[in-house]
């Protein structure tokens, strides 16, 4: 299982030329498209500098890093495993009806 993530989204909210929120998007991929085993979720997230999740300042001053680190990574990459699991590795096999049963007698 080959997953890779890649931040797709960031978008500031200012005030007095500061970022005050961001709502960012993290995409995550397993395998590569057209592969069976190939899935894909977006995960969104708001960081909130009032709520205390970063400190104000100029949106030039955060790097990739840095964004990435206020997005719960950690609990993206249990999920994501998660949803691959349910779905690919060990999706739900639904019951078969047997058509052909006879009721005895």
């Amino acid at each position: 299982m080959a997953v890779t993530k890649a931040m797709t989204k960031a978008i500031p909210h200012e005030k007095s030329s500061k970022a005050q929120e961001w709502h960012m998007q993290m995409k995550y991929e397993n395998d590569s498209e057209g592969d069976a085993t190939y899935y894909t979720t977006t995960f969104h997230h708001v960081a909130i500098a009032a709520d205390g999740d970063f400190t104000a300042a100029a949106k030039g001053s955060f790097s990739l890093a840095a964004l990435t680190a206020l997005c719960p990574v950690s609990s993206w990459d249990a999920i994501f495993a998660s949803q691959v699991d349910s779905v690919i590795t060990s999706p739900v096999v639904p019951p078969v009806a047997d058509e052909s049963f006879a009721v005895p007698s």
